[in-house]
């Protein structure tokens, strides 16, 4: 059923509970595989913080009557693609969508591809599910989950041909720093998780998280970086603009955009 304009009520909602945070590995254990078996005292370093939100009575119809068409439920188990979709296809993966109106032309642009977005901001999955709805968008799968656990326990190794990380919080300061999900192990895991040749593009509008990127994914032997000078690339045509990165631009921000294949 197609929806009119989303009213401008709003329900306020809880603090999400700390279930969903990138809990798993950020930091690989000491002599132990990048991303697995953790040590269980090991205190957990999140690269997000969910806030509470407010949401429209339009993304809460979303959720109640849309959830079961695009979401995919938390469980366990590896996720079976062709299940998932109905068909086929090759799967593009991306991590924190926002509020997916990137992820929603990506989709019409490409109706060949399936795409999986993941978000933990309920809103913007609200969002989402609105948009694939009004556009009739049938190739989107929507998670509402911690990434790094998802990638662990419902991804199998070599499924996905893409993967976009685009915009995540680059954590500034410096004391942060070690809450920014391009962390070693967090690389070696989407590394596994992409088929031979598939492709693991990132984009940051702050050069020092954009020179962290590029260091940390050139020392992972499993990937290798499209870019022929070694460093970064012009924004691809096949990722949209975003609101927020065209403000930037008007600020005068640059983009950074990068691209590592996986061996």
């Amino acid at each position: 059923m197609m929806i009119g304009r989303p009213t401008q009520d709003f329900i306020t909602l809880p603090p999400t509970k700390p279930d969903v945070a990138h809990d798993a590995a950020i930091t690989a254990p000491s002599g132990g595989p990048a991303g697995r078996d953790v040590e269980p005292h090991r205190r957990s370093i999140r690269s997000f913080v969910v806030r509470a939100g407010r949401m429209t009575v339009a993304q809460e119809r979303a959720w109640r009557d849309l959830w079961p068409v695009f979401g995919i439920e938390q469980g366990a188990g590896l996720l079976d693609f062709p299940a998932v979709f109905g068909r086929a296809a090759p799967v593009t993966f991306e991590i924190g969508f926002g509020n997916g109106d990137s992820l929603v032309a990506l989709a019409l642009a490409h109706p060949e591809r399936n795409f999986v977005g993941l978000e933990v901001h309920r809103p913007g999955v609200g969002h989402l599910m609105l948009r694939c709805e009004e556009e009739r968008v049938g190739n989107v799968r929507i998670v509402c989950h911690d990434a790094v656990e998802i990638l662990q326990q419902r991804i199998a190794d070599a499924t996905l041909d893409e993967v976009l990380l685009y915009f995540p919080d680059p954590w500034p300061k410096k004391r942060h720093h070690k809450r920014r999900i391009v962390q070693p192990a967090f690389v070696e895991l989407v590394a596994r998780k992409l088929k031979p040749g598939g492709v693991f593009r990132m984009a940051t509008d702050w050069q020092p998280y954009a020179e962290h990127m590029l260091e940390t994914a050139g020392r992972c032997a499993l990937l290798r970086n499209e870019s022929t000078t070694g460093d970064y690339l012009p924004r691809p045509e096949s990722r949209p603009v975003t609101k927020f990165e065209q403000r930037g631009h008007r600020l005068g921000h640059g983009v950074w955009d990068l691209a590592f294949r996986r061996v």
